[in-house]
């Protein structure tokens, strides 16, 4: 009789015990997040990554927690770092940057992990999806490209008078070339045409873009290797010449000495890339979702008032409310 009753109370605080907690809450979902190194574009990728997320609903430390490592910029460590990733059992991973997205793909790409890469400026070309029509089985994202019909859309915007635009470029460089090419394409749908500017050495700077005066109404700078290191040398050239220079960095427009910057939102490349994971965290297959190029809108331009003064350009009323200008 001791022993039944025993037993009969044993299952009843069981069953109260049971129905008092409740069924067991899940685990949140890791978000695992692989950085290059510690850099402001680089950090601004990932804060738009984990807004986004956060704005689709998701809680953090409830529905997902996410996990950061970076391997300061050395190559050597990118494997070291994947591994410990993989060993968390991620429900998806970001990688920022080419070279990491490169190691996760090669080191994740079958382990049926979501991964999703952001600031990658050629997706294609990197080998981590097939074509830019088509993500990779378990693989897409958003690039870093800057679109070059929406710089120039932007140029006529701020130049409204403009024909032509000067386009420095190094022949022996095949990013060069292709942004060259680009130009051509998309300069007649802008209503401009292209004054090109071989540049072999950077001691040629100074003449070649002086001798843009009078047949270039503007200039842009473009990512170069070998423009963007001398990018004061050409600021300086184009400045003498009285030509205004939009630039692919905004650094130097915030110094005071180039005009004009229209440059890529790094922190909308991060919401780009959350956009896309929460698609794959919903289940939604990445081989039919194509990597992302930012449009004009997730480009961002700064106005030097000072330096386009300087120049004797008027900035358009259609800027007064941009939040771009800068004295």
């Amino acid at each position: 009789m001791i022993r039944r009753t025993l037993l009969s109370l044993t299952a009843a605080f069981t069953l109260t015990t049971a129905l008092v907690a409740g069924p067991a809450l899940a685990e949140p979902k890791t978000i695992a997040i692989a950085n290059f190194g510690e850099h402001p574009q680089l950090a601004r990728v990932v804060t738009g990554f984990k807004d986004e997320l956060i704005a689709s609903g998701l809680v953090e430390g409830t529905d997902i927690v996410f996990t950061e490592d970076h391997v300061n910029f050395d190559t050597t460590l990118l494997p070291q770092m994947v591994s410990k990733i993989e060993a968390t059992k991620p429900a998806l991973v970001l990688a920022v940057t080419t070279p990491v997205s490169q190691n996760v793909k090669n080191t994740l790409g079958t382990a049926g992990i979501p991964l999703v890469f952001a600031a990658v400026t050629d997706p294609v070309a990197a080998g981590l999806v097939p074509s830019w029509t088509e993500g990779d089985a378990n693989m897409s994202g958003a690039t870093d490209a800057f679109d070059i019909d929406a710089t120039l859309a932007f140029a006529r915007k701020l130049f409204p008078e403009a024909k032509v635009i000067g386009v420095p470029y190094n022949p022996g460089e095949a990013n060069d070339v292709a942004t060259l090419e680009l130009f051509k394409k998309y300069a007649e749908k802008n209503g401009f045409t292209v004054a090109e500017v071989g540049i072999d050495n950077t001691s040629e700077i100074g003449a070649r873009i002086a001798a843009l005066a009078g047949q270039a109404d503007i200039i842009y700078g473009p990512g170069s290797n070998m423009i963007q290191p001398a990018i004061s040398a050409v600021a300086a050239a184009a400045n003498e010449a009285g030509i205004p220079l939009i630039n692919i960095d905004d650094g130097p427009v915030k110094e005071g000495y180039v005009p004009v910057a229209f440059t890529v939102s790094y922190e909308k490349i991060g919401h780009i890339a959350g956009s896309i994971a929460v698609r794959a965290l919903k289940g939604e297959a990445l081989a039919g979702i194509p990597a992302v190029n930012p449009t004009y809108e997730d480009h961002v331009p700064v106005i030097s008032r000072k330096a386009m003064t300087a120049l004797g350009k008027t900035i358009p009323a259609s800027f007064d409310d941009c939040g771009c200008i800068v004295d």
